[in-house]
């Protein structure tokens, strides 16, 4: 479950208010058996979860298409974990800006050491969540289609489509001076299991 959180760039987060659900896609970290999320402390979720109601975080990664002889059979490779709890706002100033460095580091390794880190009116202006993660489950589906014995003798094409995550060329702010180096933490950006 933690690779499957690590190699995850957000999740989403599920809540209830007032019997309407709401999903939010937010960007996660996760420190040991802790997950923590933030936001505008004006976030209706954010908000919501002050009075400690329940939320459902859930962070999938794809990795494949799986195309079967049959429309029926027809899948994905994927792997996802759902945790189920209540979120806790942190209060602390220190736990609260290490999670914050946690979250940038989650997104790009080594980036929390050449930016500047959050202001005390940016500290005011953030919500930060703690869901400790001890009810969760994680759910892999992988390898080829499942097809029903009958349909093998199909001529149609049938098996995996791999899907990974990748960079693109990095595009520089227009603001930024061009002697500016692209830093070699993001020059050499990847997620994910290497290709099999």
């Amino acid at each position: 479950m933690n690779a499957i959180l690590d190699e995850a760039l957000f999740c989403h987060v599920g809540f209830s208010v007032r019997g309407q659900p709401f999903v939010l896609p937010m960007v996660h970290a996760r420190i040991a058996e802790q997950l923590y999320i933030h936001g505008s402390i004006a976030s209706r979720l954010l908000k919501r979860v002050k009075s400690r109601v329940n939320v459902c975080v859930t962070a999938t990664l794809l990795d494949g298409l799986v195309l079967a002889r049959s429309a029926f059979h027809h899948s994905m490779n994927y792997r996802s974990v759902v945790i189920l709890g209540k979120a806790h706002e942190l209060t602390d100033e220190a736990e609260k800006r290490l999670a914050l460095t946690a979250l940038v580091e989650h997104v790009l390794a080594g980036r929390s050491e050449v930016v500047r880190g959050p202001s005390k009116k940016e500290l005011r202006a953030t919500s930060v969540l703690r869901l400790p993660i001890t009810e969760a489950s994680a759910k892999i589906r992988g390898g080829p289609p499942l097809d029903d014995e009958a349909d093998y003798a199909l001529s149609c094409w049938a098996g995996v489509l791999p899907l990974h995550l990748r960079a693109a060329a990095p595009v520089p702010d227009p603001q930024l001076p061009a002697t500016t180096a692209l830093p070699p933490t993001l020059a050499a950006w990847s997620r994910g299991r290497a290709s099999p």
